[in-house]
């Protein structure tokens, strides 16, 4: 589905990822772990075509096509998805409205049928009460006034909503305390399709109590370092980053 071969992206002259190789195969969940500095949300960031990046690769291509030719709103459309690490605040545009136009604007790409009013607001409600998000939730602007552990819930309700092929989840571990935590995963689990990958990027272990990545990968100064299984996130709950960043060779 994603295949990835020496991506590379700058910012004002500063080199952020450095040849990062990864393949994620429809079905699968993969963690991208690091520390601070890391490249994880850069690497979030040119995925969903985020346009401030310079961006080379020899091969970027998700379900075949080109990333490099496509705009975000493109990718969005062809169903990939990016949850933020800090959602953004939309004043005057509910909740409703953003979530009716963004659907009915995939179907359409998709060449299926807009959802009528009473249609959509049915299925948003059944996804919202599992997130424990109510009807005034759905009303308010686009998470203003919303606490961290709602605008991340919230943004899971979009993912829901879209049913992405590839889906991106920027730190949505961040600022959750344990409940929030639990609701948030129970609602990437259940996104979890044969014909769906997700990627989660996160810098702690906890995420992975509660959802089983396939692999993980650990992204240090740009680069993957170390992939593995769901293991290498309990050693590195153990061990910290510092024995990877040590040079070729040597382990702390």
């Amino acid at each position: 589905m994603l295949r990835i071969r020496n991506l590379c992206a700058s910012i004002d002259g500063k080199q952020i990822l450095r040849g990062l190789n990864l393949d994620v195969n429809a079905g699968e969940v993969h963690a991208i772990m690091g520390p601070n500095g890391s490249g994880k949300s850069t690497f979030a960031q040119v995925l969903a075509g985020r346009d401030i990046y310079g961006v080379t690769a020899d091969d970027l291509t998700f379900e075949g096509r080109n990333l490099l030719e496509m705009p975000a709103e493109l990718r969005a459309r062809n169903g990939l998805f990016l949850a933020f690490q800090y959602p953004v605040e939309i004043p005057g545009v509910s909740n409703l409205y953003f979530l009716r136009s963004a659907v009915n604007a995939v179907r359409a790409h998709r060449g299926l049928p807009e959802l009528d009013a009473v249609d959509f607001l049915s299925v948003a409600r059944t996804h919202a009460q599992k997130l424990g998000l109510d009807d005034a939730m759905l009303k308010r602007s686009v998470n203003q006034g919303f606490s961290g552990g709602e605008k991340k819930r919230n943004e899971i309700l979009q993912m829901m909503m879209l049913e992405p092929r590839l889906a991106i989840l920027d730190e949505s571990d961040s600022g959750l305390d344990i409940d929030a935590l639990k609701i948030v995963a129970d609602g990437i689990n259940a996104m979890r399709h044969p014909e769906r990958a997700i990627i989660l990027v996160t810098h702690y272990q906890r995420l992975l109590n509660y959802i089983a990545p396939d692999r993980v990968h650990v992204l240090i100064g740009g680069s993957i370092v170390r992939s593995g299984t769901k293991e290498l996130a309990l050693e590195l709950e153990q061990r910290g980053y510092s024995w990877l960043e040590q040079p070729a060779g040597v382990e702390a």
